[in-house]
């Protein structure tokens, strides 16, 4: 029997996502970002985030049926990022998704961005270990999560207390005269620096929980920039960029791997546009690897928000028979991560997935 076709809609910051997925297949993956329109700014702004979703979406949908070679009539169901996020963004993504349901006659599912983080690892590796720890790391989220089920039950065990790890890349970058966003370019210039250069600070690394806190480390490469200039002496980006980044990845994958142990779990799923970061993917391959976990880490293109995480997702939750949500869902911009798929109206009281 042919697994159902999902339409995922993926709104929640700067990219318009809208994938295709067939069981663990991915069929289209069409992707507009305004990334571009928020540079001159240092950061996303939302209402600039929101009309770019409003302009990409249609055409987004058009590329991603062409590339799967599907007409929009053999689509089987639809999903939607419905929280957390920015809300105006998930907003046009919501009603977007109640459009083509509803026009095509099809169920609608309003999922969690976190959980489709990690449910988009099945289109590359198959399915899911259960259970699995999940880092989740990117410019809105730094998160340590217990996956019993990605369909049904994420639990969360640590966050960040303040700035998330991409959020600090970001204001690092800015600092450094690099260009946003941060990760990338704060990447490249790591791979010509040494990572001991200069000692940055840990937080919450002996604290014995599983939050982050990446506010301080910000505070201190800002200072030590500010101090080199003050003294008129050159700022050696290469090891600024490095050292950072080290301290980032530090933290990250140990708290990782003590979530791993404290729940005695062999498997680690990591997501999030940070997880494309090429020190955290070898420093946690290694720590794994020391400590006997099993590590997964979808391709860079699978990390960063994508309408094919949602599309998986929604592919998952489709092929457990579980009940769809009711058009009338609203976008949550603090949606909580145990809750899967939204399942209430406005007027109700939304039941986790």
């Amino acid at each position: 029997m042919t697994a159902p076709l999902v339409l995922g809609i993926e709104t929640s910051c700067d990219e318009t996502g809208v994938g295709l997925v067939r069981g663990h297949e991915l069929l289209a993956d069409a992707v507009a970002s305004s990334v571009g329109e928020h540079a001159r700014f240092g950061g996303v702004v939302p209402e600039v985030a929101s009309r770019a979703h409003l302009e990409a979406m249609i055409p987004a949908f058009d590329r991603a049926v062409a590339a799967a070679g599907v007409r929009p009539g053999d689509i089987d169901a639809v999903a939607a990022t419905a929280g957390p996020g920015l809300a105006g963004a998930l907003l046009v993504g919501v009603a977007a998704a109640k459009a083509y349901a509803l026009a095509l006659g099809k169920p609608l599912y309003g999922v969690n961005h976190l959980a489709a983080h990690i449910a988009v690892d099945q289109l590359e590796h198959g399915t899911l270990p259960s259970p699995a720890v999940a880092l989740l790391v990117s410019g809105g989220h730094s998160s340590l999560l217990l996956v019993p089920d990605v369909a049904a039950e994420v639990v969360p065990l640590g966050a960040t207390i303040d700035d998330a790890a991409g959020e600090a890349y970001d204001k690092v970058a800015r600092v450094l005269g690099l260009p946003f966003p941060g990760g990338p370019p704060i990447d490249k210039a790591a791979r010509d620096g040494d990572p001991a250069a200069i000692s940055f600070p840990r937080g919450k690394y002996h604290d014995k929980t599983l939050d982050f806190s990446f506010a301080g480390l910000k505070t201190a490469v800002a200072r030590w920039v500010e101090a080199r200039q003050a003294a008129g002496e050159p700022v050696p980006v290469a090891d600024v960029a490095a050292s950072f980044q080290e301290a980032v990845a530090d933290v990250l994958t140990r708290k990782a791997v003590l979530a791993c142990r404290a729940h005695g779990v062999a498997d680690l799923i990591i997501g999030g546009g940070v997880a494309a970061n090429s020190r955290l993917r070898a420093l946690a391959a290694c720590r794994c690897d020391e400590a006997g976990i099993r590590l997964r880490v979808p391709r860079p293109g699978l990390c960063t928000d994508n309408g094919a995480m949602v599309a998986a997702l929604g592919a998952e939750i489709v092929s457990r028979g579980l009940p769809p949500s009711p058009l009338g869902i609203p976008a949550d911009s603090s949606l909580p991560v145990s809750e899967v798929v939204v399942r209430a109206t406005p007027g109700g009281r939304a039941a986790a997935g």
